[in-house]
């Protein structure tokens, strides 16, 4: 029945951002500089609903780790486990804590965050404590592949944390400043950034995370076979193959990278506009939104 439930969410997790991301290209998620201006009870405190519904994903993947009938038997598995939970605590206690303050965000925002981190959480658990994952990565320090996905993660990491610095320092100063309540209707002070890969695009944050997770999946998975889909019928008959064979060498750290590239590159997109938007002229006309040089 586990395996059942595993394989379902695993193939859903997949087709959903598909269908999803597109729509996001013309709709605006609702929080952070696209906060509704009118104030609503549907409108919740910023950094408390983002605390809760990151922390969501690490506790969930923790238990269903402890929950397993096989435990991490590998010191590779047990890296990729501390990866894990430390981008997110990271992402859901350290980053919140710093930032001096966060505009409100409508309430279906957290409540699919939450949606999405507890399926999320319980994928990457049971996919690090499985068979599958525990014979890949048994003899995983004798792969070059799995050193570069670690010391890839390392760098986007570390890329995420410096880059929103730097936007947390904009807002720094802009309260010190007095200006973060006057600055735009949601209450924040926004201003252009500058340095390091914002010298090339618009959201570097969302660069460094999709590197983060690539060098994840490198390390924890095979990589996944390519579908052969030569026509649309192929198309239809990959998506109504039963769960547990739809895609079988798509594992969830290859999900996880998909999902995320899918959903937020929208938004990357439409904030990259919403810059040229609100700075005219003044905003870098070379930047890109998220990939230097092409988008």
């Amino acid at each position: 029945m586990f395996d059942a439930y595993y394989h379902v969410a695993r193939k859903y997790f997949t087709l959903v951002p598909f269908a999803v991301s597109p729509l996001t290209f013309f709709v605006d998620a609702p929080f952070g500089r696209f906060t509704p201006e009118k104030d609503s009870i549907l409108l919740v405190d910023g950094i408390k609903s983002w605390i809760i519904m990151e922390l969501v994903s690490p506790v969930v993947f923790l238990a269903t780790l402890l929950t397993s009938s096989s435990l991490l038997a590998s010191p590779p598995q047990l890296l990729l486990a501390a990866l894990y939970l430390i981008h997110y605590t990271n992402r859901s206690v350290l980053s919140p804590l710093r930032t001096p303050s966060r505009s409100k965000s409508h309430i279906s925002v957290p409540l699919s965050a939450v949606f999405f981190n507890t399926i999320n959480g319980a994928l990457m658990g049971t996919y690090l404590s499985s068979p599958a994952a525990c014979a890949f990565l048994a003899r995983a320090h004798t792969r070059p592949i799995f050193w570069a996905g670690i010391g890839l993660w390392t760098l986007g990491f570390a890329g995420n944390i410096w880059h929103d610095e730097i936007l947390l320092n904009l807002r720094r100063k802009a309260r010190t400043k007095g200006k973060d309540k006057a600055s735009s209707a949601s209450g924040e002070h926004y201003a252009i950034p500058h340095g390091w890969l914002y010298t090339y695009v618009s959201y570097p944050n969302y660069l460094c995370e999709w590197l983060e997770w690539l060098g994840f999946a490198l390390a924890a998975a095979p990589l996944p076979a390519l579908l052969s889909l030569s026509s649309f019928t192929d198309l239809v008959l990959a998506i109504k193959a039963p769960a547990p064979t739809f895609a079988p060498s798509l594992t969830p750290p290859y999900i996880f990278l998909l999902s995320e590239v899918l959903l937020m590159l929208p938004r990357a997109v439409r904030g990259h506009a919403w810059y040229h938007r609100r700075f005219g002229p003044a905003y870098p006309r070379e930047r890109r939104a998220v990939i230097p040089f092409l988008l």
